[in-house]
């Protein structure tokens, strides 16, 4: 989730939905001020085109607000920036732990091996979201222990910035991503 829902978190969505719905897992994106009903605009269109999704699936984004059932229902809740992260929680205290930043996330993924997730999973059963649930106790661990210096763990805004910014912006956003997938595969296979 981000600001507006029109340029950090739909291309997240679009991204991670390309890579893990064949998984059965449902990936959604709102704004804490969305632009309701509004779609990507052109510079992050070409982005996730670039990225390889499909053109009219990205088109088809409309921006929505972030309300309570869309957290009530989430395993894992990824935020653009930290200011996001923080307005979850207060929404909602009790998805604490299952509330990052997704360069935050990918920081503390990355400490963990393929092998140390799929054995915290394996720990967990043959439940999907028990599963990911103990991946997501592992990530959760090692926060404290990896150090950031803050804005490390926030994704650039590019509304209304350059396209520059906005290849910035993915830049950032895209590795953290691929961390992201990673965790999550490794939980549910």
């Amino acid at each position: 989730m981000c600001t507006g829902n029109i340029c950090r978190s739909p291309l997240a969505e679009v991204l991670l939905r390309a890579e893990l719905e064949p998984l059965g897992v449902r990936v959604h994106s709102a704004g804490t001020h969305a632009l309701v009903g509004h779609g990507m605009p052109e510079p992050a269109l070409e982005l996730a085109a670039r990225e390889g999704v499909d053109p009219e699936v990205a088109a088809a984004h409309q921006a929505r607000y972030l309300v309570e059932p869309l957290l009530a229902d989430a395993d894992l809740i990824l935020t653009m920036a930290r200011e996001h992260r923080s307005h979850v929680v207060k929404m909602m205290p009790s998805r604490l732990r299952r509330t990052f930043t997704v360069r935050e996330f990918a920081r503390l993924a990355s400490t963990l091996s393929s092998a140390d997730a799929r054995a915290a999973a394996d720990a967990a059963g043959a439940s999907p979201r028990e599963r990911l649930a103990a991946v997501l106790r592992a990530v959760n661990d090692q926060r404290g222990l990896t150090p950031s210096s803050g804005d490390d763990d926030d994704v650039i805004d590019p509304y209304r910035r350059s396209r520059e910014t906005y290849a910035r912006s993915a830049a950032e956003l895209t590795p953290a991503l691929v961390e992201v997938e990673r965790l999550v595969r490794d939980a549910l296979m």
